[in-house]
């Protein structure tokens, strides 16, 4: 019975409000800059948010279609404040791909 391949699961629902939490702030970093040529965004999102809720949050806000999220979880590092050893927060990142023919430009509001 099992063939390995996963059911496609539903689309996920999410209200207007929770689009706009997951989707914080876009990366503009040199490496994510790269990333567009190949027609992907990188975002900050929650650290509870879930590929399908990353992908239905980028189609509803910026009316695009997305082919791909790739995720990774980044441990904030330990700096010195004050000169007392601190940690900044864990946050995690989304690698959007984007399918053909479709772009979201960064540089300006939503």
């Amino acid at each position: 019975m099992s063939s390995g391949a996963r059911p496609k699961s539903q689309p996920v629902k999410l209200s207007q409000g929770r689009m706009y939490d997951i989707i914080r702030a876009p990366v503009v970093t040199e490496k994510s800059t790269m990333g567009s040529e190949h027609n992907q965004v990188t975002f900050r999102v929650p650290l509870d948010a879930t590929k399908p809720e990353i992908k239905a949050a980028v189609e509803g806000v910026f009316k695009v279609k997305v082919k791909a999220v790739n995720t990774l979880r980044q441990d904030g590092k330990v700096k010195r404040f004050r000169g007392r050893p601190g940690r900044r927060p864990d946050y995690k990142k989304a690698m959007v791909t984007l399918a053909e023919g479709n772009s979201i430009d960064v540089t300006t509001g939503v």
